[in-house]
């Protein structure tokens, strides 16, 4: 106690000054309305700039939340688009009422499920992502994944209760049909095992005009990816001597050496689809055997 009242003895005019000092500033701010407007201003711009830093900090611890939301946000979204949807062919019904209604009738077509991918490789042949949605999840065997914006990255080809794996694009035996956007012309998407920036589109003819920057997208005839998802665009156009098509070489969209957040895709007509192609080929070769 006795230091504190010695410390008061020693420095009591400059204590004094800054008791008179805040006196004089607290009177002059509150009954002055230049001043106070002065004032006002200059303490929400410190307050303003403090808050600002403040939440960036804040921000960052909560990045991990946000992501999450945001993720599930598109997940809703994406489910939305109307190519997720199909109009049902109502050009056969008979219609006794003579009171017109719609008759276009959307069935859903492709089901989008969020999930987080917890393996993930680049740098062998054959690269595979595993994510933390499995069977109890509802995820199959050749369900289409893209990353969180849209872009694609491969197909499921295994699944356990709760996780799966993905074989990515990054893979020599992956092989995925693409187009060209702006001429809808289709090839086969492949890798040649080099960067894991570029994939190779086959297929593609000569005869088609195409250009560095073009886009490449899913193609209308995949049984897995809906039609339109991003791939990548054309880096360098080289052609194969050895037969009338381009080797076109794509800069992917995903960037696979970075990838968190992805959607699992399910063509819930894709049974139907196949069963019909099998049953095709079945018929076929019973026509030949009875024709022989």
């Amino acid at each position: 106690m006795r230091n504190i009242f010695l410390f008061i003895r020693r420095y009591f005019v400059f204590i004094s000054f800054l008791v008179f000092q805040f006196i004089a500033l607290w009177m002059l701010f509150t009954y002055n309305r230049f001043h106070t407007a002065a004032y006002l201003s200059v303490a929400s711009e410190v307050t303003g700039h403090i808050n600002t830093q403040y939440d960036k900090v804040d921000d960052y611890f909560h990045l991990r939340e946000e992501n999450k939301r945001v993720h599930h946000m598109n997940d809703s979204l994406l489910n939305l688009l109307h190519f997720n949807f199909y109009i049902s062919d109502t050009s056969k019904k008979l219609v006794i009422d003579s009171t017109k209604y719609d008759t276009l009738v959307k069935f859903r077509r492709y089901l989008w499920r969020e999930a987080k991918v917890v393996n993930n490789s680049v740098a062998s042949e054959k690269n595979y992502l595993q994510i933390n949605r499995g069977a109890a999840q509802g995820i199959k065997e050749n369900m289409a994944v893209v990353n969180s914006d849209g872009a694609a990255v491969g197909v499921v080809v295994n699944t356990s209760e709760n996780f799966s794996e993905v074989m990515s694009l990054l893979h020599i035996q992956s092989r995925v049909t693409a187009s060209l956007k702006k001429t809808g012309d289709y090839g086969t998407l492949e890798w040649d095992a080099q960067s894991p920036y570029f994939i190779t589109l086959r297929g593609i003819s000569k005869n088609i005009d195409v250009k560095r920057g073009d886009t490449v997208v899913t193609s209308m005839y995949s049984y897995n990816f809906p039609p339109g998802l991003m791939v990548g665009t054309i880096a360098n156009i080289n052609s194969d001597p050895a037969t009338g098509f381009y080797d076109l070489k794509v800069r992917t969209a995903a960037k696979f050496n970075s990838i968190q957040q992805v959607f699992v895709i399910e063509n819930l007509q894709r049974e139907e689809q196949m069963k019909l192609e099998k049953d095709t080929e079945k018929k076929i070769e019973q026509e030949k055997r009875t024709t022989r």
